[in-house]
């Protein structure tokens, strides 16, 4: 990948879409471009934060185990997102594992070269810790569903949360959506099938399609009229 590509990958990345084009390919020559397969880990949770990532094609998945090795997914990341910054800002292990949920291109950039390459930059830095704030918020905003919130609520809520990143046509599994809500997959198979025997959703092989956005906010918000 030239650097030119590089640059027009990172222009379309939040965070760095107020570079000017001399900084966006000086920032590109930092970058260094990598592939994994489906399946395969970025990083493992503990693995030192030497390096952050911005995907370029494909998707990539965090997510945490428990101690009975239980998976639970925190966040999905498609092309031009950025993950792994916070390790690499804090200075502390990845608190999480990253997986490419399919084949997946990303660009990498080594911990050192890009803190230097802030240094004088501090516009950028700005803008990395607003994305990161508006992060935490949603993180703040998910436990507070695992806490307190039906399970109905919460998986209304992480089909809504996709569909406002991704559009309706949702390319997850029930499973995946299971994760994402901290429920059981046969919970999620439950209550999905009765959305879609309402006319909510649609679903297909790997696939959720929302039909009705209206009554699904409805239920995310606790009316169980849906």
């Amino acid at each position: 990948m030239v650097y030119a590509n590089r640059s027009q990958i990172l222009k379309r990345s939040l965070i760095f879409s107020s570079l000017n084009e001399d900084e966006l390919v000086e920032l590109s020559k930092l970058a260094i471009e990598r592939s994994f397969k489906s399946g395969e880990f970025v990083f493992w949770e503990g693995d030192a934060p030497d390096w952050f990532y911005i995907v370029v094609e494909g998707r990539i998945k965090v997510l945490k185990h428990s101690s009975l090795g239980k998976e639970f997914i925190i966040a999905f990341f498609g092309p031009d997102e950025m993950f792994g910054e916070v390790a690499v800002f804090e200075g502390k292990p990845y608190p999480a594992s990253a997986q490419a949920v399919i084949d997946t291109k990303v660009l990498e950039i080594k911990k050192e070269d890009f803190l230097s390459f802030l240094s004088d930059r501090p516009r950028v830095a700005l803008e990395i810790i607003s994305v990161l704030g508006g992060r935490l918020r949603d993180a703040q905003g998910r436990l507070k569903d695992l806490a307190g919130e039906r399970v109905e609520q919460r998986l209304a809520r992480t089909l809504l949360m996709l569909s406002a990143k991704l559009g309706p046509d949702l390319p997850f599994t029930r499973q995946e959506i299971a994760d994402m809500a901290g429920t059981t997959t046969e919970t999620a198979i439950r209550v999905t099938s009765r959305l879609k025997d309402e006319g909510i959703i649609r679903s297909v092989r790997g696939k959720i399609i929302i039909l009705d956005e209206a009554k699904l906010r409805l239920l995310s918000e606790g009316s169980p009229q849906v």
